[in-house]
This record gives structure tokens, C-alpha cells and sequence, in this order.
């Protein structure tokens, strides 16, 4: 179980924006002192201070491991803290899911979640026959393996709607080291997404939306009343 925990950290981390903030995050998370973090490391409190600032360059792969195995180490003696909040995240990472009565056009979802489309505007008329709304912090905390692929519902020509949005880089770097694909994509959060996001969404031959729906709740709720069940 603590080694799932562990890969989950540091995929977080990985493919995080800003690796150095996503490492306090997880430290923040669980409640665990720098000073505690840094004697069980065997490194000084100034050093993961740097990295954790980003006054250091992003950390490699080698300290990231040393730092999530003490981080999952401290926590087993402080009372599993850890282990019970991503349990806690992976009951509500979804916020709503379902298959459409009927196909639904690309672009029909784009005018539903008030979206303007960064890629794939050729593909409109592609037909999406379900939906998964997501709350992107929860699933990069809380979802990995098996876990991943629930989203996906009965079929993966649907689109994925990702709330609470950083730059829109981490919802596809995920999506891409993925076996399975969506359709489309639709972010919730993001005025624009960066370069390293578009070319992932190009890449993978993925309709990205933006959308400027008021709050993920009205997105959840446009997209429910044409499921099966809505």
C-alpha cells in the first residue's frame, strides 16, 4: 500500500508545473515538518527549503525518490494521515459521470460548457457518447493504475472535463502516459493553456476546450441532463 502512495507522490510531483511547490503540497498535506522531512532525508533544512522555493533547480529524479520515501516513512508514525486522505480523494476525485441517450457532436459540448477550442477544431463534428467530470487536484492526488481508468466509463469516446485547472499541462502530460485516450478534453480554470499542453493535445489527436462556464457544478449539471440517467 505505502509503495502505490509513494508512485502516486511522486507522479504528482513529476508531472507537476512546478515540482517545487508540489513538493511542499504533499509535505503541507500530511503535516509534517520541513525540519522533520530534512533530518529523516539526512539533508539540511536549507536545502529542501531551496528546492521547495524553487531557488534550486527542479529537483532529479534521485531526490524526489529519497523525498517521498521519508515523507510515506514520517507518515506511517504519524498516524497514517496520508493513506486516509487520498483514500478520502479517490471517493470524490469524480464529480459526476455517464453515457449521453444518444451521441452528441463535439461542438454541441463546446457551446454546453461555454468553451472556446485551443485544438482538434477540425474534428467537431466527432461524436462523444458520454462524459466524466473531474476534480483535477483530487485525481492527480488520488488516482494512478487501475484507478485511472474509471474514469473512462463504458467507453473512451468521451470527453474528460478537468476543474480547478493550473496552466492545463498536467491534465494532459497524465492523459498521455495513459493507455487509454478521451476524445476530448474540456479545462475549467485556465484563461490559456501553455505550449507543452497544446502540443500534447496535438499529439494525441485530442479536442481541447477551454471552458468559461461559471463553476464546474453548471458544467456537471448541462452535461447530466443529457446522460442516460440525467
Amino acid at each position: 500500500m505505502e509503495e502505490n502512495f509513494a508512485s502516486q507522490i511522486a507522479g504528482d510531483i513529476v508531472l507537476s508545473d512546478n515540482p517545487g511547490e508540489a513538493l511542499r503540497k504533499w509535505r503541507d498535506r500530511i503535516a509534517i515538518k520541513q525540519s522533520w522531512l530534512a533530518e529523516e532525508m539526512g539533508v539540511s533544512p536549507s536545502v529542501l527549503s531551496d528546492y521547495e522555493t524553487g531557488r534550486r533547480a527542479s529537483p532529479g529524479a534521485g531526490f524526489i525518490k529519497r523525498y517521498v520515501n521519508a515523507l510515506v516513512k514520517l507518515d506511517q508514525n504519524n498516524h497514517r494521515l496520508l493513506s486516509r486522505k487520498i483514500e478520502q480523494d479517490e471517493r470524490t476525485a469524480i464529480l459526476s459521470i455517464g453515457e449521453f441517450r444518444e451521441p452528441i457532436k463535439a461542438r454541441r459540448i463546446v457551446r454546453l460548457v461555454e468553451g472556446s477550442v485551443v485544438t482538434g477544431s477540425e474534428k467537431l463534428n466527432n461524436e462523444i457518447y458520454g462524459y466524466t467530470v473531474l476534480d483535477s487536484i483530487k485525481t492527480i492526488y488520488a488516482l494512478s493504475g487501475f484507478e485511472f481508468y474509471k474514469i473512462f466509463g463504458a467507453t473512451t469516446e468521451r470527453v474528460l472535463v478537468f476543474t480547478k485547472v493550473g496552466l492545463g499541462r498536467s491534465p494532459m502530460v497524465a492523459i498521455r502516459v495513459g493507455h487509454l485516450k478521451p476524445r476530448m478534453v474540456v479545462m475549467h480554470g485556465p484563461k490559456e493553456v501553455d505550449q507543452v499542453g497544446r502540443e500534447l493535445a496535438e499529439r494525441e489527436r485530442i479536442i481541447l476546450v477551454l471552458s468559461g462556464a461559471k463553476d464546474e457544478n453548471q458544467i456537471a449539471q448541462s452535461l447530466s441532463a443529457l446522460s442516460k440517467h440525467g
